[in-house]
C-alpha cells in the first residue's frame, strides 16, 4: 500500500501561508496602528500565532479520522450539545463577513472603471447598501442552484491574490531604489518610530490583528499526511509563522514607504491596496496595470468566497449536528441537495446586518470600517472552541493517542491553551469600542458601540434558541 504520508516541512508551511495570509492583512493593520505595527506583528507571533498553530497540530493528529474539524474535535472531548454549538458558532460568525463581501466587490468594480476611490468617499450609505443586499441576494440564489464555477474560479483568484500581495512587497520595498520614488514616512531608520504605546486604543486594535492571523485550524487534515508529524509539522508551522512575520513586516515597510505613517488616510482600508498598486503603477511606468491587475484578481476572489461562505459553513453546521438541536425544517433539503430553510435563515441574517447599520452610520467608508471591525470581532469567537479543545486534551491526554504532541506537560498545555483563550476573548471585548472619534460624531459612535455589542450576542443567543425550536417541533 501507497504511503500517503509524503508531505514535507515546507510543504505544509506553503499550503498553511496560501490558506492564512493576505495583502488586507497588510493594509488594515497598518491602517490601525501606522508603522509600530511591525512591532506588533513581532509579538502576536511569538505570543499567539505559533502556539495557536501547534495546538491545531496536535488536535488534528489526535482526532486524525474526524473530518468536522473544531466541532468533531469538542463532540470527542465532550458531548454532541457543546459539538452543536462550536458548529452553530463557525457558521454564525460568518454572517458578518457575507455582508461585507459585496462592499468589497463594489469597491473593486469601481476602481476597476473609474480608476479612483471616489466611490468609498462619495457614495451614499443607502445607495451602497441597497446594492449590496440585491449583490449578495443574487448570489444567494446562485449558490442555491448549486453553482460551482465560481469557486473553481476563485482557486484560480486566490492564487493571483496571492502572488499580488508577493508582488506588492517586492515592488513597495525596490521603488525608493529603482524609481524616483520619495519615502513617505519619516524616521523609519529610527527604533522609536515602530514602539508602540501600550495604551487603552492600542488595546482596541489587537482584533484586528487576532482576525488576520487566525484561521489555521483549516490545516488539521495536512497533519496526518505529514512525513513523521512529531518532528516535520512544529517545523512547518514555525516556518509558518516566520513566513508570515516577513511577509507582515516587508509588507508593513511597503506600506510606509508608500504612504505617510504619521498622517494615514482615512479610507486607507477599503481603498489602500487600490491605491498602493496605482502609485507603484506610476513609478514603473505601466500606468494601472498593476491596479487593474489587483482589482479584477480581488473582485473574482471576493465572488467567489461570497458563493463558498454561503454554502460551506451552513453544511458543516447541519450535516455535523445532532438533529436534537437543529429543528427538522432548518435541514430539509430541496432536489439538488440544498438546505433552502437553511439559506433562508442566512438569507435574513446577512440582510439584516446590511440594512440596519445604514440607519445610523453615516458615510461609505465609515461603514466599510467600522463591518471590517466587527468581522475582527466576532469572526475569532470560533478560534475560542480551538482552545477550549486544547484545554480539553490537556487533561485527558491519557485516553487519546497522537502523532504528534505541542506540549506533553498537562498542566502546562493547559495554561497555554487559556492564555490563548483569554487573550482572544480580550482582543474581541476591546474590538467593540469603535474607531472613529467621539467627540466628531457622538451619536454614531453610541450607534456603533452598540452594534458591536448586541450583534456578537444576539448571533449566538440564536444558536441556543434553535435547540429549543428543535424540541418543540418533535414533541
Amino acid at each position: 500500500m501507497e504511503n500517503k504520508k509524503q508531505l514535507r516541512w515546507f510543504n505544509i508551511a506553503l499550503v498553511a501561508f496560501t490558506t492564512v495570509w493576505g495583502l488586507s492583512n497588510v493594509v488594515n493593520n497598518f491602517a490601525n496602528q501606522g508603522m509600530v505595527v511591525v512591532v506588533s506583528w513581532i509579538l502576536i507571533m511569538l505570543l499567539y500565532f505559533i502556539p495557536y498553530t501547534l495546538m491545531v497540530g496536535q488536535l488534528g493528529a489526535t482526532f486524525k479520522t474526524d473530518g468536522g474539524g473544531v466541532s468533531s474535535w469538542i463532540k470527542e472531548l465532550t458531548n454532541s450539545k457543546f459539538a452543536y454549538l462550536a458548529a452553530w458558532t463557525y457558521w454564525v460568525v460568518h454572517v458578518p463577513y457575507l455582508a461585507q463581501k459585496p462592499q468589497i466587490i463594489m469597491v473593486g468594480f469601481s476602481w476597476l472603471f473609474t480608476g479612483n476611490g471616489n466611490f468609498v468617499n462619495q457614495a451614499p450609505v443607502f445607495l451602497v447598501q441597497a446594492l449590496s443586499l440585491v449583490i449578495f441576494l443574487i448570489f444567494l440564489w446562485l449558490a442555491s442552484r448549486g453553482l460551482t464555477t465560481l469557486s473553481r474560479i476563485g482557486s484560480i483568484a486566490g492564487v493571483a491574490m496571492f502572488s499580488m500581495s508577493i508582488l506588492f512587497i517586492i515592488l513597495g520595498i525596490a521603488a525608493p531604489f529603482m524609481t524616483k520614488m520619495t519615502i513617505q514616512t519619516a524616521h523609519m531608520n529610527q527604533l522609536s518610530t515602530y514602539m508602540p504605546k501600550f495604551d487603552f486604543n492600542y488595546f482596541t486594535t489587537i482584533s484586528m490583528l487576532v482576525f488576520a492571523v487566525g484561521g489555521a485550524e483549516k490545516i488539521s487534515p495536512y497533519v496526518n499526511q505529514t512525513k513523521n508529524p512529531s518532528k516535520e509539522f512544529p517545523k512547518g508551522m514555525i516556518t509558518l509563522a516566520i513566513m508570515v512575520a516577513v511577509s507582515a513586516i516587508l509588507g508593513s515597510f511597503s506600506m510606509g514607504i508608500i504612504f505617510n505613517a504619521h498622517h494615514i488616510p482615512s479610507d486607507l482600508m477599503a481603498n489602500g491596496a487600490y491605491y498602493a498598486f496605482q502609485l507603484l503603477g506610476q513609478y514603473f511606468h505601466v500606468g494601472n496595470f498593476f491596479m487593474w491587475l489587483f482589482a479584477l484578481a480581488n473582485i473574482l476572489a471576493s465572488a467567489a468566497a461570497l458563493a463558498v461562505s454561503i454554502d460551506a459553513p451552513l453544511q458543516i453546521l447541519l450535516n455535523d449536528a445532532d438533529s436534537c438541536y437543529i429543528p427538522a425544517k432548518l435541514s430539509q433539503k430541496n432536489q439538488r441537495n440544498i438546505p433552502i430553510y437553511g439559506y433562508l435563515l442566512t438569507g435574513i441574517l446577512v440582510s439584516i446586518l446590511i440594512i440596519v447599520p445604514a440607519l445610523g452610520i453615516n458615510g461609505m467608508n465609515d461603514l466599510y470600517k467600522w463591518l471590517l471591525n466587527l468581522n475582527s470581532i466576532v469572526m475569532p469567537l470560533r478560534y475560542l472552541w480551538v482552545f477550549v479543545a486544547y484545554m480539553l486534551l490537556s487533561r485527558k491526554l491519557h485516553k487519546f493517542q497522537s502523532d504528534y504532541l505541542f506540549i506533553k506537560n498537562q498542566t502546562l498545555g493547559f495554561i497555554m491553551g487559556l492564555w490563548c483563550f483569554v487573550f482572544t476573548a480580550f482582543a474581541c471585548i476591546l474590538g467593540m469600542v469603535p474607531k472613529l472619534s467621539y467627540a466628531a460624531n457622538p451619536t454614531s459612535w453610541w450607534f456603533q458601540l452598540a452594534l458591536n455589542i448586541i450583534t456578537p450576542f444576539a448571533l449566538i443567543a440564536l444558536g441556543i434558541i434553535l435547540p429549543i425550536i428543535a424540541r418543540r417541533t418533535t414533541e
